[in-house]
């Protein structure tokens, strides 16, 4: 191996506790953001939406059988739909009753993909589809990421907030380019460096920090079955299920993997986390883009590691709110820099993909399903554009999914010269 190449460590290798420890807080940092932003919109409870994600994470690797890497947080498919139910039933507990019958929807897909076998996501998905929506996942995101590096929470150019998502990614860059440990815990080191330099500008707030208790409970809530509220909720699961058939093959291809058998393990493993979370009130949730863009920078594939990522989310949220509102107190630049690497990098994967796998895009069809896939799904991802099907709602993501499956049964294959 090249001295430069960094060192890979594999789904199934283990590493000591002492590098264990930082390597799952770095995968808990980087979904932090995003899974308390659902309870926040929705008015569920973040503590519990942290300690839910911590929980289901661990169901779903033992469902796994520890072999597939990934995180599970809040899943943003649901925001709408648990507001509209909030709001026609008055009671966000019949909310919660639709996010465990959401889970049981994941449940039975998983069944029914087990009965009939996965044969069918070779014909449906090919590599340039597959590439094609992991190009979708990464840039669709591009928006959010920066937005949060660039302006934050307002609509016009931040200066400061520039500045530190700047020096953050730079941090990023270059401790990823580091051998050694530094090499594999770039993310972390670069959110440090960041918090570092917000707080020289008077960027991060502390009060809440200071305020927060050390050790309590979270606010459990319990469902409330209304089938009013089942109906605008569980039917959601469907898109999520696309959505986490693009992540699984998305983390197979990063991995070096072929998951494709494993998929009615995930989904099942993601059904149960989300019965849980419905049961002690916290959102539905989904495989993270966030972690995967993690996995890719630092090469580290080592499921153990989401171990202990998963057992810091849930002592953080659901016995410690004063770590809870420490990591709470990250500015948004901070985690806007290093999304700006996160994303790109999944995006660059798919890229990959198409080398990989030789995809020739002298054959016309090959050409016109990436081009409608990509700027389908980015261009409905960026803008915040999405279908509406009655009471739901299609993402960009899962609309291009869709369209790209269309266009590969129906487009003229090219005949093979012999």
């Amino acid at each position: 191996m090249n001295k430069k190449e960094r060192e890979v460590i594999g789904v199934d290798d283990r590493v000591s506790v002492g590098r264990a420890i930082p390597l799952g807080v770095q995968h808990m940092m980087s979904m932090f953001g995003s899974t308390v932003l659902v309870p926040v919109l929705t008015g569920l409870s973040p503590n519990v939406a942290i300690m839910c994600s911590g929980i289901g994470t661990i169901c779903y690797l033992l469902v796994t059988r520890n072999k597939i890497p990934s995180y599970l947080g809040s899943s943003f498919a649901f925001i709408s739909p648990i507001l509209a139910a909030t709001a026609a039933t008055g009671n966000l507990n019949t909310a919660l009753s639709g996010v465990v019958v959401a889970g049981l929807v994941f449940l039975a897909v998983a069944g029914i993909i087990k009965l009939v076998g996965t044969g069918w996501l070779d014909r449906l998905l090919p590599p340039v589809l597959v590439a094609a929506v992991m190009v979708v996942i990464g840039v669709g995101l591009s928006a959010t990421a920066v937005k949060m590096a660039l302006n934050s929470s307002t609509d016009a150019f931040v200066a400061e907030g520039a500045a530190v998502a700047a020096i953050t990614l730079v941090a990023a860059v270059v401790f990823s380019s580091m051998g050694g440990i530094l090499g594999t815990l770039p993310i972390l080191l670069a959110i440090i460096v960041g918090y570092v330099v917000a707080a020289f500008l008077g960027l991060v707030d502390l009060q809440s920090v200071a305020d927060a208790a050390w050790i309590g409970l979270p606010p459990v809530q319990t469902p409330y079955f209304d089938p009013g509220a089942i109906a605008l909720i569980a039917p959601v699961a469907i898109v999520v299920v696309i959505e986490h058939i693009g992540h699984l093959l998305a983390v197979g291809e990063i991995v070096g993997k072929d998951y494709r058998e494993m998929l009615p393990r995930s989904l099942a493993g993601d059904g149960i986390s989300t019965v849980i979370s419905g049961f002690l009130g916290g959102p539905p949730t989904t495989t993270y883009a966030e972690n995967i863009g993690v996995m890719s920078v630092t090469r580290v594939y080592s499921t153990q590691v989401f171990w202990y990522a998963a057992g810091f989310a849930l002592i953080v949220g659901g016995f410690c709110p004063k770590l809870a509102a420490f990591i709470n107190s990250i500015p948004v630049p901070v985690m806007g820099g290093v999304s700006l690497l996160l994303f790109g990098l999944i995006a660059s994967n798919g890229l990959r993909m198409l080398v990989t796998n030789k995809v020739d895009f002298d054959e016309n069809r090959n050409l016109m399903i990436a081009s409608v896939v990509i700027i389908l799904g980015v261009g409905m991802e960026t803008s915040g554009i999405a279908i509406p099907l009655g009471s739901y709602t299609l993402p960009g993501m899962a609309t291009a999914t869709l369209v790209g499956i269309l266009l590969n049964l129906i487009l003229p294959r090219a005949e093979k010269v012999e």
